[in-house]
């Protein structure tokens, strides 16, 4: 058995703050990675959200 990874490593998705206040169907969402260890808090980052066809932030959900 290969040995297991403790990394502070973890998966987060992030989730467009503008589109919810749109009320256009559907949710830009993105999948990445943070090191919980530097960032603690939630993360926020501008991404391009198809839907409204723009950079828009998008911030961590849980």
């Amino acid at each position: 058995m290969g040995k297991k990874a403790k990394g502070n490593r973890v998966q987060v998705i992030l989730e467009c703050t503008e589109h919810k206040e749109s009320g256009l169907p559907g949710t830009s969402r993105y999948i990445t990675t943070k090191n919980k260890k530097n960032t603690p808090g939630r993360l926020e980052l501008k991404k391009y959200n198809p839907i409204l066809r723009r950079m828009t932030i998008h911030r961590e959900i849980k």
